[in-house]
C-alpha cells in the first residue's frame, strides 16, 4: 500500500511539474505576438506586414535548428529516438525544450527590431536559423548546464558561479549585442537624418505589444524555476516591481513619451531576470528603474548617431539592460543591499562581459558570411517601396470598397 501511495505520489508531482512548465513555455510563446505588435507598431506603415511574417517565421526557423541541433549542443540532449522513449515522465523532457525553445527563438525577435525596414527577408532567416542552432546554445550551455568549465572556474576563482536565473544576459544581451553587429552591418535607413526619427505608425499597436510581452514575462521569470517546487512569490513580485521602476523612470525621464513610457517596463523586465530570485522588491525596483532611465537616455543618444540606426532600441533595451542586469543581480543580490546571498559581484562581471563577447563574435562570423555571399540588405528601389510590397506584395491595409 505504501509503495502504491509513493508511486502516485510521484506520478503526480511529474505531472504537474510538465504542466508547470507547458504553461510557461505557452506564455512565453505568447510574447512572440508581443514582439510583433511591438515592432508593428514602431515601424513606418509600409513595413508592418513585413514584422509580422519575420517574427513568427522566425520562430518557425528557430523551432527546427534548436531541435535539430542547439539544444543538443547546450544540454547534450537529442530527441532522435522512439515516441515511446519520449513520452516518459509524462514528456517532461520535450516541454522543457519547448520552454527552452520560446528562449532561444526570442534571440531572432529581438534583432528583428534593430534591422527592421531595410533587411533583406531570406538571407535573416538563415542568419537566424545559424545563431539558434549555434551560437545562442554555446553561451546559453555554458552558463545554464556548465559547459566547458567556465562556470566552475568562477566558482574557484570568485567564490560563487555565473547567476542568470531568466536570461537578462543569456537571453536579452545577447540578443542585443548580436543586433548590433546585425545593426552597424546594414547602415541606415534612407532618408534617415540624425537628430530626426521616423515617427512611430501606430501607437496602440505598440502599447498592445508592450502589455503582451509584460504579461507574458511573469511566464518567462516565474516559470524559470522550471519545476513546481523551485516556484517562489519573490519572483513574480520581484519581476512586478522591477516593471513598475522601469516604468515610472521611463515617463519622467522621456518627458511623458508614449514609445518610451511603454518601452520602459520593458527595459526593467529585462534586468530583473538574472536576479528576480534574489533581490528584495525595493531593491528589483531600484534596479528596474535605473534600466528604464538608461533605455530612454541610450536611445535618445542614438536617434543622433550617424553610424546606428536602430530602429526599436533593442541595443539599449537588451543588450545594455540586460548588461546591466546581470552586474545588477551581483550587487543588488547581495545581503547587504537586502537580497538572498550567494552572488560575486566579479562573477557576474565576467560572465556578462563573455556574453557579450560571445555574441558579438558569432555575429561578425554569421553576419559577415550572409553579407559577402547573398547580402543583407534590401535594394534601394525595395527599402524606398517598403518591405510589405517588396517582399510579400501586399500591404498592411486595404481601403478599396
Amino acid at each position: 500500500m505504501d509503495t502504491n501511495i509513493s508511486a502516485a505520489i510521484d506520478s503526480l508531482s511529474q505531472s504537474a511539474n510538465t504542466l508547470f512548465i507547458l504553461l510557461g513555455a505557452i506564455m512565453v510563446l505568447a510574447m512572440h505576438a508581443g514582439f510583433a505588435f511591438l515592432e508593428v507598431g514602431t515601424v513606418r506603415h509600409k513595413n508592418q506586414v513585413n514584422a509580422l511574417v519575420k517574427i513568427i517565421t522566425d520562430f518557425g526557423f528557430s523551432a527546427v535548428a534548436y531541435f535539430v541541433i542547439g539544444y543538443q549542443i547546450a544540454y547534450g540532449n537529442h530527441f532522435f529516438a522512439s515516441a515511446d522513449a519520449l513520452v516518459a515522465n509524462n514528456g517532461y523532457e520535450l516541454v522543457k525544450f519547448f520552454f527552452l525553445l520560446t528562449f532561444a527563438a526570442a534571440i531572432p525577435a529581438i534583432i528583428s527590431g534593430g534591422i527592421a525596414e531595410r533587411a533583406k527577408f531570406g538571407p535573416f532567416l538563415l542568419a537566424s536559423s545559424l545563431l539558434v542552432a549555434f551560437v545562442y546554445p554555446l553561451f546559453e550551455g555554458i552558463v545554464w548546464n556548465g559547459n566547458f568549465g567556465f562556470q566552475d572556474w568562477l566558482a574557484a576563482t570568485t567564490g560563487a558561479e555565473f547567476h542568470d536565473f531568466a536570461g537578462s544576459v543569456v537571453v536579452h544581451a545577447m540578443g542585443g549585442w548580436l543586433a548590433l553587429v546585425a545593426i552597424v552591418v546594414l547602415g541606415q535607413r534612407q532618408g534617415r537624418k540624425p537628430g530626426i526619427a521616423f515617427a512611430p505608425s501606430n501607437i496602440p499597436f505598440l502599447a498592445l505589444g508592450a502589455w503582451i510581452l509584460t504579461v507574458g514575462w511573469f511566464g518567462f521569470n516565474v516559470m524559470s524555476a522550471q519545476t513546481m517546487d523551485g516556484i517562489s512569490g519573490l519572483v513574480a513580485v520581484n519581476t512586478l516591481m522591477a516593471m513598475v521602476g522601469g516604468t515610472i523612470a521611463a515617463l519622467l525621464a522621456g518627458k511623458n513619451d508614449p514609445g518610451f513610457i511603454h518601452n520602459g517596463p520593458l527595459a526593467g523586465l529585462v534586468a530583473v531576470c538574472a536576479g528576480s530570485d534574489l533581490f528584495h522588491p525595493l531593491g528589483a525596483l531600484f534596479v528596474g528603474a535605473v534600466a528604464g532611465g538608461l533605455f530612454v537616455l541610450l536611445f535618445t543618444w542614438l536617434q543622433r548617431s550617424k553610424r546606428i540606426d536602430d530602429v526599436l532600441g533593442v541595443w539599449p533595451l537588451h543588450g545594455l539592460c540586460g548588461a546591466w542586469g546581470g552586474v545588477a543581480a551581483g550587487i543588488f543580490g547581495q545581503q547587504a543591499f537586502g537580497g538572498l546571498g550567494g552572488v560575486s559581484f566579479m562573477a557576474q562581471l565576467l560572465g556578462t562581459i563573455a556574453g557579450i563577447v560571445v555574441a558579438l563574435v558569432g555575429g561578425v562570423i554569421v553576419y559577415g558570411l550572409i553579407a559577402k555571399i547573398s547580402g543583407l540588405r534590401l535594394s534601394d528601389e525595395d527599402e524606398y517601396r517598403g518591405a510589405d510590397l517588396s517582399i510579400h506584395k501586399i500591404a498592411a491595409t486595404n481601403n478599396d470598397r
